[in-house]
C-alpha cells in the first residue's frame, strides 16, 4: 500500500495565515511589487541604474516602416547565378529587386531587373551586356494625406 502526503495547503487548514505570517501578507500583486513594469517609483533606488541601462524597458521604440526592403544584387555576383550556356538572367525570378555596381563583370549578359543603378548599367553595358529594366508589380503600398 502506498501512504500518500497530504498536500501542504490542506495541513495548513485554519492556521489562519498558511505560513505568511501576517494576515495581510501575500495578499496581491503589492506583495510583489506591483503589476506589469512597475516597482521604480520612490524606492527601489539600487535598482533603477540597471533598468536605466536596458533601453528597451520603457515605452515603444522604433517605427515600421510602409515601404518593403528590397533585396540588392552586386554586379559582381552576377556571373555566380549565370548557367554555363545562358547569358540571359531575370533577377526578379530569382527574388532580387534592384542590381547595384559593386565589382566588374567581364562576360556579355542580358539582366532583366525592377531598379539598377547608373553605374551597374554602365559596367554590364561596357562588357557588351545588357540591362533592362522591367515594370514593378503593384504592391500596396499605404499613402499619406497631404490634407492640413
Amino acid at each position: 500500500m502506498v501512504v500518500r502526503k497530504r498536500t501542504k495547503f490542506s495541513r495548513q487548514r485554519a492556521s489562519f495565515t498558511h505560513g505568511w505570517g501576517s494576515k495581510k501578507k501575500h495578499r496581491g500583486a503589492g506583495s510583489r511589487g506591483g503589476k506589469g513594469m512597475a516597482g521604480t517609483g520612490k524606492r527601489a533606488d539600487q535598482r533603477k541604474p540597471s533598468i536605466w541601462k536596458d533601453k528597451k524597458y520603457f515605452g515603444k521604440y522604433g517605427f515600421t516602416s510602409l515601404s518593403k526592403k528590397i533585396k540588392t544584387i552586386n554586379v559582381k555576383e552576377l556571373l555566380s547565378l549565370i548557367g554555363s550556356d545562358s547569358e540571359e538572367i531575370n533577377l526578379r525570378e530569382r527574388g532580387y529587386g534592384k542590381l547595384i555596381g559593386k565589382g566588374n563583370i567581364t562576360k556579355k549578359v542580358m539582366v532583366s531587373v525592377n531598379q539598377a543603378s547608373a553605374v551597374a548599367i554602365k559596367k554590364v553595358e561596357a562588357a557588351g551586356g545588357k540591362v533592362t529594366l522591367l515594370k514593378k508589380q503593384k504592391e500596396n503600398v499605404a499613402v499619406q494625406d497631404n490634407n492640413q
